[in-house]
């Protein structure tokens, strides 16, 4: 005799803080590319090249919105990207931005969201030692992406592709802004289940 357990529904802190419904899941999608669209806009000078909050950004939509919508909520915002809306950083847009040279960092956000939000769905986002184990999953999820999708396209127009030139290229300028940001995640994510959880009580 077998006995069937229903499954559980792994909470993230969205769920924890609005009513789980399929029109509030499509409000908090968008909120979450219109998040990443504001967020590619913001550029903090910084040793060897400028941080954007993009990548944050990303982080915390996936861990938010769990694996489904924040993954759903970055393929939203590359389809903006592509059809025109100037969402990527600097304002740039089109399909000549995913087919260029950092098209593969944006792809790997659905990556990235998709990861962050299946951990968070484990509840590694509450303390803060899973949480950077999480956050610099994340991280990696990009570039796991983008490093290869960069060594392609320099091949393509005849630019050095060695591992060597995709590592200087592609991800030691970004080493310090990755840490940054997953730090701040990391700090972040307890920070606000705590004041959630605070809120419940109050209530």
């Amino acid at each position: 005799m077998t006995t069937i357990t229903p499954s559980v529904r792994r909470s993230v802190l969205a769920d924890r803080v609005f009513p789980r419904s399929l029109a509030l899941d499509a409000v908090l999608v968008v909120a979450g590319a219109a998040l990443v669209t504001i967020l590619a806009q913001v550029a903090i000078p910084l040793w060897p090249v400028p941080v954007t909050g993009q990548t944050l950004a990303v982080l915390l939509v996936g861990s938010t919105l769990g694996a489904a919508r924040g993954a759903i909520s970055m393929v939203l915002y590359a389809v903006l990207g592509i059809l025109g809306l100037p969402v990527f950083s600097d304002g740039t847009h089109g399909f000549g931005v995913i087919a260029g040279p950092t098209g593969g960092y944006i792809v790997g956000f659905i990556l990235s969201a998709a990861l962050v939000g299946l951990l968070a769905e484990r509840s590694w986002d509450r303390k803060v030692l899973k949480a950077i184990v999480t956050f610099v999953a994340g991280s990696v999820a990009v570039f796991a992406i983008g490093l290869p999708w960069l060594g392609v396209y320099l091949a393509s127009v005849g630019a050095p592709h060695d591992l060597n030139a995709v590592l200087v290229g592609g991800l030691y300028p970004f080493l310090i802004g990755g840490a940054i940001k997953a730090a701040i995640a990391a700090a972040l994510l307890p920070l606000a289940w705590w004041g959630a959880g605070k809120l419940a009580k109050r209530n």
